[in-house]
């Protein structure tokens, strides 16, 4: 049996395809982030999930995860004042957005860019399941 016969049912896309950990961008005027091709098909749907991060950035993630991921862990305890203070600062200024398909764009709030101390450049680091995007002065911070 020949090479592509006996791996026909395989996705080279998937399996050649290195997975990709870091972008910069720049936004657009009208606060707009290009996604890189090789991440979209994370955002099957295209629905995706900004919050603000732990520290002076955002979070970024594909609904799908938001909904089985997030979302179980805020549900804690009613009287955990830990899990009160973590849905606190993930649903405050929580913003659901749609990746342009033509484009591959997202429009970010303002107002979360100005959480994050985000003007025009951006940093994007995978974090297991979701990015972070962040200031590129924001970088040094992390690694030192």
């Amino acid at each position: 049996m020949g090479k592509g016969k006996a791996n026909a049912h395989l996705n080279p896309r998937v399996i050649n395809m290195p997975q990709l950990d870091y972008f910069e961008r720049k936004l657009d005027s009208k606060n707009r982030l290009t996604i890189p091709t090789e991440v979209r098909d994370e955002f099957e749907n295209g629905e995706m999930v900004i919050t603000q991060g732990f520290g002076n950035y955002l979070h970024l993630y594909s609904k799908q995860v938001w909904d089985a991921d997030m979302e179980s862990a805020l549900s804690g305890d009613i009287l955990d004042e830990r899990i009160a203070d973590l849905n606190v600062k993930f649903r405050l200024g929580k913003q659901t957005t749609h990746l342009d398909k033509k484009q591959g764009r997202i429009t970010i709030e303002q107002r979360l860019l100005d959480y994050a101390g985000i003007d025009t450049d951006i940093v994007a680091v995978r974090v297991g399941k979701y990015w972070r995007l962040m200031s590129p002065d924001r970088t040094r911070v992390a690694t030192e």
